[in-house]
């Protein structure tokens, strides 16, 4: 990853410089990535935790002999637990602070995760996974934690770079069921854990509190004091950046409720933004669920007839592989094309090829339908990798983790009906044409957010995006935008 040189704070004489500039003057370093690395692998403990349900929901199905529905209530269970998680998550991260509730998160995942290995049951097992995404549900806290420390020239592409770690996940979990699931399935589900215990004790060492938080609350010396070791750690002197006089400007705000963001200043985006997540969940999981399904028909079928599941792993892996390639294709393109283009784009095409892939599923080939599963999760990837990051660009400080954990809530609802949506039980050409549908209302309402583009963290004004993007091309991104009025100002010190 390549250094990015500091820019100093516009004016070193200035008594008083706001977070922003701050943030701009201690530049892109080995102080980002040690949070990257600590945010990243909650992400890949994200993916393994969800990844392993298509697994070990059929592989319990043979061993316990359980029914379709009882397969499904296992799964819709993980995203029942994140539904409550996140908002309980978020709304400690925003009141309570970043660092405390990544770390409870972390502790959740990875205790309940081990947990997992040690169910005796049916009912234990669904009370533990609950919990297990439960702690799932506080990982939008992480990825907002990194998401406040980058400079705006470096945000877009780093905060895809997260998402590098979830297609880790994605690709380790087949791997880890192809060595250790026909040994055992306890020790599949511990090897899942081990990303987020890593995680968690990173975070202890690495990960300081949000100097962006810190300022929300009124703790300005703390936040200058982060702000500062921030500097050093990227191989700077602190006392030329910011000299004994320097002080943070006090942006201190009101604590948020979740009540705030139906208010009249930001009902609009968050109602978007929550159909957004919505139809973002039911396509990425709902693709994985029906990728599972298509290539692994026997494997229902056996786990159904009390043998046992027998995986296709080749074409699970390629598709899980799909991944990267969409990942690497949204870093390349998400500065030039914007945030709502590539979100728009890759809605529409990951619906086209699920589609595809959902009707041709029982006359088409294996390499056919391969390419489709591929094409179909790198779509995926791509829209739910940006749609992270406009979220994160799009809230402000005080309701950041709040609305974030919000949207997350959201999107676990639509990850919640997934299962039942793509159930064996349903005709799998039904299930492509309301797939469809639902990439359809998505990217509409992605192509209705505002553009965050090169634009100030928290600061996006609520009007049309395409007016915007215009003017900002014109002023560049020292340009603030702020809500209600629709004023402008260039971001300057304060003296």
């Amino acid at each position: 990853m390549a250094e990015q040189q500091p820019t100093p704070p516009p004016s070193h004489n200035a008594p008083v410089i706001k977070i922003d500039d701050a943030i701009e003057a201690i530049g892109m370093g080995k102080f980002q990535r040690r949070i990257l690395w600590a945010a990243g692998l909650c992400f890949t403990a994200d993916a393994t935790e969800i990844m392993l349900l298509s697994f070990l929901s059929l592989t319990l199905q043979s061993e316990w002999g359980l029914t379709a529905n009882q397969t499904a209530n296992m799964t819709a269970c993980v995203f029942a637990g994140s539904l409550f998680g996140t908002l309980t998550l978020g709304y400690l991260g925003d009141h309570y602070g970043r660092r405390p509730a990544f770390l409870l998160s972390c502790a959740i995942i990875s205790v309940f995760g081990v947990l997992t290995a040690f169910s005796t049951g049916y009912s234990s097992l669904l009370g533990i996974r609950f919990m297990v995404g439960f702690g799932v549900g506080g990982l939008t806290v992480p990825f907002d934690i990194f998401a406040e420390f980058l400079p705006t020239s470096a945000r877009g592409k780093h905060l895809l770079v997260i998402e590098y770690f979830w297609t880790a996940g994605s690709v380790m979990t087949p791997l880890f069921a192809f060595l250790t699931l026909s040994t055992s399935w306890r020790l599949f589900v511990i090897l899942c854990a081990v990303p987020c215990i890593i995680s968690g004790c990173l975070g202890v060492c690495l990960v300081p509190e949000s100097p962006r938080w810190l300022i929300s609350v009124g703790r300005d010396d703390e936040a200058m004091a982060v702000v500062r070791k921030a500097a050093a750690d990227n191989g700077l002197n602190p006392d030329d950046l910011f000299h004994s006089s320097v002080k943070l400007k006090d942006e201190h705000v009101e604590s948020s409720r979740f009540s705030d963001l139906l208010s009249k200043k930001w009902r609009k985006i968050n109602i978007l933004l929550w159909f957004t997540w919505i139809g973002y969940a039911m396509g990425y999981y709902g693709t994985i669920l029906t990728v599972t399904r298509v290539f692994d028909a026997d494997a229902v079928e056996g786990a159904a007839d009390g043998g046992t599941p027998e995986f296709d792993y080749k074409a699970i892996f390629i598709s899980a592989s799909a991944e990267i390639v969409g990942l690497f294709v949204v870093i390349q393109t998400v500065d030039s094309f914007g945030r709502i283009p590539s979100q728009v784009m890759a809605y529409l095409g990951g619906g086209v090829f699920l589609f595809s892939l959902s009707m041709l599923a029982d006359s088409a080939n294996a390499n056919v339908l391969t390419v489709l599963a591929f094409f179909g999760r790198a779509f995926e990837m791509m829209g739910s990798c940006v749609t992270w990051v406009s979220t994160a660009e799009i809230l402000p400080t005080e309701i950041r983790t709040t609305g974030h954990s919000a949207a997350n809530a959201m999107g676990r609802t639509g990850a919640f009906i997934s299962p039942y949506l793509v159930g064996t039980n349903n005709p799998i050409k039904a299930v492509g044409a309301i797939m469809l549908m639902v990439h359809l209302v998505t990217a509409f309402c992605a192509y209705h957010l505002p553009e965050s583009k090169g634009r100030v963290i928290g600061h996006i004004d609520d009007s049309n995006h395409t007016e915007t993007d215009e003017h900002n091309e014109q002023e560049g991104s020292e340009m603030t935008f702020q809500y209600g009025s629709g004023s402008k100002t260039p971001v300057q010190p304060v003296v």
